[in-house]
C-alpha cells in the first residue's frame, strides 16, 4: 500500500550536499517560482543496477544528484516517487519532497501519477517527469520543456538532439523522433527513420545528408494529461516498439518536441555508466 508523502523541509542540513540543496532554495537568484514542478520516479530495484537511486557518485547518492539539478532549474516544488524507504531516507534533511508510491508500478508514468495525487496538484499544473538516473542533466533542458509543457494545446513536451554518426542512427538504443510542421511528433522509433533509401543503397557506413533527430527521455505535461496518460491501455505501435511516448501517438494526442538547449549527457543504467560519471564528476571539481 502506497505510504504517506514526506513534507518535512529541515531546518538544518548535514554534508555539503544537503546545504547546497538548500541554497539553491533559498538563493532567489538562482530559484524563482516558475510554475512548474519537478517529479523524479526513482525505483529501487534495477536489474542492471541495483539499488540505482542510492548508486554513489563523488560520494552521495545519485538521487540527490538529480534532485539538485531539479532544484538549480528552479521548481517551485521537486519531489522524488519512489517504492524503498531507504530512498526515502537518503532525503530526509533536504528540500525534497517524498511520495513513498506503489512497488507494483509497470512504469515511471504509472508512479509519477500516483505522485500527483499524494501531492495535491491540480489538474492545470506542469510537471516535468525528470527520470531518477539522471545526474547531469541540464537545467536548461529541464526548464525548455516546462516551457513548452504550458503552451496551449500541448498535451505531452519532450525534447531531442540532431543526430551526428551513422552508429547512432542505426543503434536500436537511441530513439528516434520525426517531427512535423510546428515541430510536433510525428513518429517515434528504435529505427533510423526516415529510412534515407539512396543513401542506405550505396552505404551504411556513412552519415548520410539530411537531419535526424534522437530523442531525449525528458517529458513535460499538465496534471490532467498525466493522469489520462496513465490510464491509457497501452498501444499496439507501444508493444511493438516497447516506447511508452508511442501510447500518447496513437491516442491522437499532441507531442510537442523541442530541440534541447544543451546536450544531455548519457544516464546511468549500468555499472560501467556508473564508472563513468564518477569520472565525469571528478573532472569538472
Amino acid at each position: 500500500m502506497p505510504g504517506k508523502a514526506h513534507r518535512a523541509r529541515a531546518r538544518s542540513y548535514t554534508g555539503m550536499g544537503h546545504a547546497r540543496m538548500r541554497a539553491i532554495c533559498d538563493n532567489p537568484r538562482m530559484s524563482t517560482s516558475s510554475g512548474f514542478v519537478v517529479a523524479i520516479p526513482a525505483r529501487y530495484a534495477s536489474t542492471r543496477l541495483p539499488g540505482k537511486p542510492l548508486q554513489p557518485i563523488g560520494g552521495e547518492a545519485m538521487v540527490l544528484h538529480v534532485a539538485r539539478r531539479a532544484l538549480a532549474a528552479g521548481a517551485d516544488e521537486v519531489w522524488v516517487a519512489t517504492d524503498d524507504a531507504r530512498v526515502r531516507d537518503a532525503l530526509a534533511g533536504t528540500p525534497v519532497q517524498v511520495a513513498m508510491t506503489s512497488p507494483e508500478h509497470p512504469s515511471g508514468t504509472d508512479r509519477l501519477a500516483e505522485c500527483a495525487s499524494i501531492a495535491g496538484w491540480d489538474n492545470a499544473r506542469v510537471v516535468v517527469n525528470l527520470q531518477g538516473d539522471e545526474p547531469f542533466a541540464p537545467v536548461s533542458g529541464i526548464r525548455a520543456v516546462a516551457a513548452l509543457a504550458a503552451r496551449p494545446g500541448v498535451d505531452l513536451a519532450t525534447l531531442c538532439a540532431p543526430i551526428e554518426d551513422v552508429e547512432t542512427l542505426l543503434d536500436p538504443n537511441a530513439v528516434k523522433v520525426v517531427r512535423g510542421a510546428g515541430d510536433d511528433a510525428l513518429y517515434f522509433s528504435r529505427a533510423p527513420v526516415p529510412w534515407p533509401r539512396d543513401a542506405f543503397a550505396r552505404s551504411r557506413d556513412v552519415m548520410p545528408d539530411g537531419a535526424w533527430w534522437r530523442h531525449i527521455g525528458i517529458y513535460g505535461y499538465r496534471v490532467g494529461f498525466l493522469q489520462r496518460f496513465a490510464a491509457m491501455p497501452p498501444g499496439t505501435l507501444e508493444q511493438i516498439e516497447m516506447l511508452e511516448q508511442l501510447r500518447v501517438l496513437e491516442a491522437g494526442c499532441r507531442v510537442a518536441v523541442g530541440v534541447t538547449p544543451e546536450a544531455f549527457p548519457a544516464g546511468v543504467d549500468t555499472p560501467e555508466d556508473l564508472a563513468r560519471a564518477e569520472a565525469r564528476l571528478a573532472a569538472v571539481r
